[in-house]
């Protein structure tokens, strides 16, 4: 709507970009080309054909703009049904983007952008979401054109156009036809170059082909000047009644001329224009070159940093594990010596794995002395050497978790090495370290002893028995022989 609150006549229309917010609440906002809001609005429960009676009373539609990533399929609807481009941000827009979009736009601080506060008209303030939204859709499909058709009114503005045909140049350039085609194109259409036959021209609308036609109007110009002289002389080679038509043909060309020119000077523009971007961009090819060289050269330095850094930091990493792992040794040991120094436990020294290297490890970790109780996680794999090993530390008993080898267990039996169950025992556990009390393991001990001694007079006696019975058996033989 204008100013007034009024809908525009048709016969006013001109080019326009819709923003569209569809849903069960339709948001629609209308620009035109030079970027002033021409309508915000928003319509419960419309449907499509109402909504396209809406939008083309203000205009002929270039644009559907929406303000998400994906086009919904009214908007690609209405843009078919429109014959317009659609326009989708490359992402999603954000809520605070589009207050931020709509607020600059509305509300600018430069007075030059089309809603200037002294022209604000509050009907075209976005009074809820779905009118933002379509409005922000607008405005950015504006702003990615609008540097073009900003320099399409400058390029036009010596060349006596309405703001009509302005808008049809406008058009053509946002569908993607270059500017000086579109100007040439329009010029064209309104005064078609005149043969000297008195037929138009119909070439081609290249740049070359309009600089060949201007020097050919020039040329043919100048011919007619001197049939002009002729008859200033007095010299009548046709007769009256063509002299009204040739002087009409020759205004016609001094026009032609005129456009030719103009359009001379547009190339001439668009060739400076062109060159001048060439350097620009030859500038700017060197300064990527050198960053990109300098990128590599500061890539290859983070690398070789990185690398030391990396060398550093796993010998950190080495030499905090062993630290750590010293540190736990300490604190073990001192808390073996502790528990030696107290009169009521004992402390107790655990062996992962009943092995040479397993005992070894243990032995230099943890000072396995004569006198020493040791515990064994797993019985596995050991056997009288092993066996013999720890006999030679000199421990006092082996505290046992599974089940030993014949060949380990008889070893220790031999030597009168206890070997007592743990689940038999109150032992106290930590995560290396255990304790024992020391009543708990004499009673242990002597219970050990005493199966021991027991099972060896058990053994003497079997023996005995076996001798006895040996010697009968041979006083048998010796009667029965005599």
């Amino acid at each position: 709507m204008d100013q007034d609150g009024q809908k525009p006549s048709l016969k006013s229309q001109r080019g326009i970009i819709v923003g569209l917010d569809p849903g069960m609440t339709v948001g629609v906002a209308i620009l035109n080309l030079s970027g002033e809001i021409l309508d915000v609005n928003s319509f419960k429960e419309i449907s499509r054909a109402d909504i396209t009676r809406h939008i083309i009373y203000y205009g002929k539609t270039v644009i559907v703009a929406t303000d998400v990533h994906n086009p919904p399929k009214m908007v690609k609807k209405m843009a078919s049904s429109l014959n317009s481009r659609i326009f989708s941000p490359n992402r999603d827009l954000a809520v605070s983007l589009k207050n931020q979009l709509v607020d600059d736009y509305v509300y600018p601080q430069d007075q030059r952008l089309p809603m200037s506060r002294s022209r604000l008209n509050h009907n075209l303030i976005p009074q809820n979401a779905h009118e933002r939204d379509a409005l922000a859709a607008a405005i950015q499909a504006y702003k990615k054109y609008q540097k073009k058709l900003a320099q399409i009114e400058r390029r036009t503005q010596t060349l006596e156009l309405s703001p009509k045909m302005v808008d049809n140049v406008k058009i053509m350039v946002i569908n993607e036809i270059p500017i000086t085609k579109a100007i040439n194109i329009l010029s064209e259409k309104i005064n078609p170059p005149i043969h000297p036959t008195g037929k138009s021209y119909h070439g081609g609308n290249s740049s070359k082909t309009s600089l060949n036609g201007a020097q050919n109007h020039i040329k043919e110009y100048k011919e007619d000047k001197k049939f002009q002289d002729t008859l200033k002389e007095g010299h009548t080679p046709l007769t009256s009644p063509d002299i009204p038509r040739l002087q009409n043909r020759l205004k016609s060309q001094e026009k032609q001329i005129r456009n030719l020119q103009n359009r001379n000077s547009i190339l001439e523009d668009d060739i400076r224009q062109y060159r001048e971007e060439i350097v620009h961009l030859e500038n700017k090819i060197q300064r990527l070159q050198y960053q990109y060289s300098q990128n590599i050269l500061q890539q290859k330095e983070i690398t070789k940093k990185n690398a030391i850094i990396k060398g550093i930091q796993e010998k950190y990493n080495h030499e905090k594990a062993l630290r750590q792992d010293l540190e736990d040794q300490l604190e073990s040991i001192t808390r073996i010596r502790a528990m030696e120094l107290s009169r009521e436990a004992s402390p107790v020294k655990i062996i992962d794995s009943f092995s040479r290297d397993g005992i070894r490890e243990v032995a230099s970790s943890k000072n396995i002395k004569d006198g020493d109780i040791v515990l064994l996680k797993s019985s596995k794999g050991g056997g009288s050497h092993t066996a013999s090993l720890l006999i030679e530390f000199g421990v006092k008993a082996v505290i046992t978790t599974d089940k030993m080898s014949h060949q380990a267990k008889d070893v220790f039996e031999k030597n009168m090495i206890p070997l007592l169950e743990a689940d038999k025992i109150d032992l106290k556990m930590t995560n290396d370290f255990a304790v024992i009390m020391n009543k708990d393991l004499n009673l242990e001990i002597d219970k050990w002893t005493k199966n021991q001694e027991e099972k060896k007079k058990k053994e003497d006696r079997n023996k005995l028995l076996k001798i006895m019975d040996d010697y009968k058996a041979q006083r048998r033989r010796s009667s029965h022989d005599s």
